[in-house]
């Protein structure tokens, strides 16, 4: 194992999938002299060339509807989307396209792309490039949905999403590139399976992307109040783990989802959703979301930060949950 930031990761897992199969392109704006918006590509064009590497004009429709037609003549295209933000300018091309061709024609053929783009907050983007959308292609039959949280997530979700017959999208966080971790040989879990980052026996914390960090650092807080949470890395939204995390709240009886995502008709509804499905008879509690805020994301520091749950208040809603431990600040 090496420790390695994300960024690091997400370049070697594209340079490595390069390396073994000349199938996988690179196009996007700005990807290949400049290296990517955020420096993931940087370095590339210089060793694959500008074939395979490819910078493309500013027209989102223009590089997702280009990838769909390189997938379906045989390569495996990895196209970049600076902001997520930016993905309702190639929904027709993503949703309409890429993620129904293998269904409207009988599986004769498939669409193996990758989208990467990112999201989340942090960066004082303001409203147009800090939002949370992975709801929007969670919700679409055939498109697959990842989000990694950690270094050993960024690099073997990545090369297993590109191994994928179907189109994925793939979000990466803002506040995550120069984050640090142990890049290890091996997946913490198979594609599509969900990862146990800590164990617990009082309540289940189901969480995914940064906010993974902000659940484990509240478990930490948690543990000094004697409370043992459990804490979840989904990894990917589609497919969506149910069998891991409804194993994990049989055990617990208590469940919480955190995600930055906004709480209404987001993320943690479909997943508490389908808890209160699963687990009903060994919910002692009804399924508590902790999700950001119902409002566009500010552009000032304090606000934007006051738009997303943070460790402190996923502590706070664990002990309301439980009701053990300090009062909440706000109840």
């Amino acid at each position: 194992m090496s420790e390695t930031t994300c960024r690091e990761a997400l370049g070697k897992a594209l340079a490595d999938a390069m390396a073994e199969d000349e199938k996988v392109v690179v196009l996007g704006e700005e990807v290949g002299v400049y290296g990517g918006a955020y420096g993931v590509t940087r370095g590339m064009i210089d060793r694959f060339g500008a074939e395979r590497v490819i910078d493309t004009p500013i027209s989102e429709p223009g590089i997702v509807g280009t990838a769909v037609g390189m997938a379906l003549e045989g390569l495996r295209p990895v196209a970049e989307l600076m902001y997520v933000d930016f993905l309702a300018m190639a929904m027709d091309q993503l949703a309409n396209q890429a993620a129904k061709i293998r269904y409207m024609f009988g599986g004769a053929t498939s669409v193996p792309l990758v989208l990467r783009t990112q999201g989340g907050t942090g960066r004082s983007a303001a409203a147009q490039h800090s939002q949370s959308l992975e709801a929007w292609g969670a919700h679409v039959p055939g498109l697959r949905v990842a989000l990694p949280a950690t270094v050993n997530d960024c690099y073997h979700l990545l090369r297993d999403a590109i191994r994928q017959p179907d189109p994925v999208l793939f979000i990466e966080h803002k506040g995550l590139y120069v984050s640090k971790g142990e890049l290890g040989r091996k997946a913490d879990a198979p594609w599509g399976r969900a990862h146990v980052c800590r164990e617990g026996s009082d309540l289940t914390i189901i969480s995914y992307s940064r906010m993974l960090h902000y659940a484990l650092e509240a478990a930490a807080m948690l543990a000094e109040n004697g409370i043992e949470a459990e804490v979840i890395n989904l990894r990917t939204l589609n497919p969506l783990d149910e069998e891991t995390i409804a194993a994990s709240v049989r055990k617990t009886h208590r469940a919480m989802v955190a995600t930055e995502a906004a709480l209404s008709f987001g993320p943690s509804a479909e997943i508490a959703a389908r808890l209160q499905e699963a687990c009903f008879d060994h919910l002692e509690e009804p399924v508590l979301r902790v999700a950001g805020e119902d409002v566009p994301i500010p552009v000032a520091p304090n606000l934007e930060r006051a738009s997303i749950p943070d460790p402190q208040l996923i502590f706070e809603a664990a002990c309301l949950l439980l009701r053990r431990g300090p009062r909440p600040a706000w109840i």
